[in-house]
């Protein structure tokens, strides 16, 4: 049985949306749309350390897409129908922005706008399906490009990407995080590793950093550690602004997309939700039965987790506080990652990668020893990351076999096919692809993230980033030698 539990400085928001009891953050979102998951604590805290941290008021903060916020009189006089004029407009024109921005040019392509909506449309309503795997043929091996620094000398153990592209953040087990700018392939800042014992004196983490989330708007940047600290940091400038805590080891962290609430999860066995606009903790939730090893989520208040030795895979819904159970492996599920709100992927130490619908209570697919078996042992190779492109037919998983493998799901995402292998010397620890899906990004370690049971010497504690290369190229090349 599961407990939803909130604390003494909890936001509610249990009661219905017409209630005045239920205050919310009403805030514009990049496309327009009022964004009304941002909740607004229900009493000041008391928490003195909350009080530390000063932020903007309503009335001061600027709307996302640089216009101002209309008062609270505007609001009231605009009426319902107005209020959808105006934002249809503004979202309308954060479009044409963008995709003038891509052009370079003035000239603005309508039916490249009209396609934006719809794909909006169709991911809001987690419907949207890119097929775009049978456009990748191989990689651009001599474009590999590796990255290392000094604050990084033990194994990454994981990695998060702006919804941009254009930042992409590490962290370790050195206690190290760092931030890397993707488009000049170098390092931008980083947050040292404190030795333990030095948590009163240190601004950083001094146990291994195990997971790392960054907002869809590029603000906030949180990672999570093994004494259970949680540390939110301003992404730009890397200055600390928030510790949060848990009871046990910190195992994963996702935002939810555009919006700035956090979830998390730990060895504990809970998934605690956080309000970042508030710096306040909102509630706990509790189901599994063992501690919780992934986290993930996209755009709807539902968040999915894996708990390790319980052999469950779980998705919150947090506004009906409800739970969905699935099961289907037969050892620790370690990982698992959303393809789109409908579908989505698993893997454990019992070498299987699963592919599951929402729908099913057991996988649509399983594909047993995925990376083969271990002719030491004669067991299959522990999976220990994996990874999708968003809303498409692309998967990716990593493991100690010296590849990195691409997969395809088929029709209906009923099943995997492979679809390359990349050779790579280590454990893959942790695995994203860039939002237009054009390179995919691996974190090696000599070791594996979640302990020291083997060691690969040969392998350099870094990222790679992998170009791959799609068919059109081929066929451009071809046609330019001729």
């Amino acid at each position: 049985m599961s407990f939803f539990i909130r604390g003494k400085n909890s936001v509610n928001f249990k009661k219905p949306e017409k209630t005045l009891k239920r205050k919310r953050l009403v805030k514009k979102n990049k496309k327009g749309n009022d964004d009304a998951d941002d909740l607004v604590a229900s009493k000041k805290l008391k928490d003195d350390d909350n009080e530390e941290i000063s932020s903007e008021s309503d009335e001061e903060r600027p709307a996302q897409n640089g216009n101002v916020e209309p008062s609270s009189d505007e609001e009231e006089a605009e009426t319902a129908q107005e209020k959808r004029i105006r934002l249809a407009k503004t979202y309308l024109q954060e479009i044409e922005r963008q995709e003038r921005e891509r052009a370079e040019s003035k000239d603005i392509d309508k039916e490249a706008i009209g396609k934006r909506i719809k794909e909006d449309l169709l991911e809001q309503a987690g419907k949207l399906r890119k097929q775009i795997a049978d456009q990748f043929v191989g990689y651009k091996q001599e474009e590999i490009k590796q990255l290392r620094c000094k604050e990084h000398n033990s194994a990454i153990t994981s990695l998060a990407i702006s919804l941009d592209g254009q930042f992409l953040y590490s962290a370790s087990k050195d206690c190290s995080i760092v931030k890397w700018n993707l488009t000049e392939k170098k390092k931008v800042k980083s947050i040292p590793g404190g030795r333990k014992g030095t948590e009163d004196r240190h601004k950083g983490h001094t146990t291994s950093v195990n997971g790392i989330a960054v907002s869809s708007d590029n603000k906030f940047l949180a990672s999570g550690d093994e004494i259970g600290q949680i540390l939110i940091w301003d992404a730009e400038t890397l200055e600390l602004l928030k510790t949060f805590r848990h009871q046990a080891a910190v195992t994963g962290l996702v935002f939810r997309r555009d919006s700035h609430q956090l979830y998390s999860c730990s060895k504990d066995r809970s998934v605690k939700i956080w309000s970042l606009d508030e710096m306040a903790f909102i509630e706990s939730l509790f189901g599994h039965q063992c501690g919780v090893t992934s986290i993930d989520a996209l755009t709807r208040e539902r968040a999915i987790t894996s708990g390790g030795r319980d052999n469950s895979l779980r998705i919150w819904k947090i506004v009906e506080e409800s739970q969905l159970i699935y099961n289907g492996h037969k050892g620790s599920i370690d990982s698992v990652k959303l393809i789109n709100e409908e579908n989505f992927l698993s893997c454990g130490d019992d070498g299987m990668l699963c592919l599951w619908g929402s729908m099913k209570k057991k996988p649509l697919e399983v594909v047993e020893n995925a990376h083969g078996v271990d002719s030491e042992n004669d067991q299959p190779r522990w999976i220990s990351s994996i990874a999708s492109c968003l809303n498409t037919d692309l998967v990716a998983s990593g493991s100690n076999d010296g590849f990195l493998r691409l997969w395809k799901c088929g029709d209906g995402f009923k099943n995997l096919t492979p679809l390359l292998s990349i050779p790579v010397v280590g454990f893959v620890n942790a695995i994203c692809f860039t939002p237009d899906g054009s390179h995919v990004i691996v974190g090696i370690g000599q070791e594996h993230r979640l302990g020291r049971w083997w060691r690969i010497k040969e392998a350099r504690n870094s990222i790679l980033i992998m170009p791959l290369l799609k068919n059109t190229e081929i066929t451009e090349a071809e046609s330019n030698k001729e």
